[in-house]
């Protein structure tokens, strides 16, 4: 069956968007409110976008279409942010800062959430996170009523022990126990079950089909 996105309202888009692209990763962003108190708000809009310079884009959307959400104007506003990753055991505290509470309530305050300090920025990490990423603000781009925050990431955090080897950089990334976003108002998806395929060179394809340039 073919569906003409001409055709369809952006409800509808954002249905199948979110049905068909799965799994999709979390971004838990913490931000500062005007009044100095932590933002917590998840977004699975959201992907590594480059390593050089190392980027990370979430898409932020509006409360209504004159008022932006309270992540994307605290970002605009400071410049900086953090993503943190959402384990299974974070899921539930995860679930809960999604509601839309007023500007003046912190979630993280809301979900029992403790924080510890960035870096290099103003804005705390979720301490309980196994992992995450400090940002400056590179750049947004608009388009329609879409908004592409496009962070540069500073610094990457990660729990002591998902860290295999410090100087390789090998992480015990199984052990996230990251969960993802899948379809509909509450589907999510773990990601324990995994399984490894070695990329195949041109090399070895030529080998093994026969085959000649």
């Amino acid at each position: 069956m073919d569906f003409d996105f001409a055709s369809l309202q952006p409800r509808e888009r954002y249905k199948l968007l979110t049905g068909l692209v799965v799994p999709r990763p979390i971004a838990w962003v913490t931000s500062l409110n005007a009044d100095g108190s932590v933002n917590a708000a998840p977004f699975s809009f959201f992907n590594a976008m480059g390593s050089d310079p190392a980027l990370l884009v979430i898409g932020v959307g509006n409360h209504h279409p004159r008022r932006p959400k309270d992540t994307a104007a605290n970002i605009k506003r400071s410049g900086v942010f953090v993503v943190n990753l959402v384990s299974e055991t974070l899921a539930e505290a995860m679930n809960l800062t999604a509601a839309e509470f007023p500007e003046d309530i912190s979630e993280v305050e809301v979900a029992s959430l403790p924080t510890l300090p960035s870096v290099h920025i103003a804005v705390p990490r979720l301490a309980q996170a196994p992992a995450g990423f400090e940002c400056r603000l590179h750049s947004v781009l608009e388009i329609g009523r879409n908004r592409m925050m496009i962070g540069e990431v500073l610094a990457a955090f990660v729990q002591e022990h998902l860290v295999a080897d410090v100087e390789k950089l090998h992480l015990r990334t199984h052990e996230l126990r990251l969960i993802g976003r899948m379809g509909g108002r509450g589907g999510y998806v773990r990601t324990t079950d995994v399984f490894e395929m070695p990329r195949v060179s041109y090399e070895e394809w030529k080998g093994k089909s026969g085959k000649e340039p």
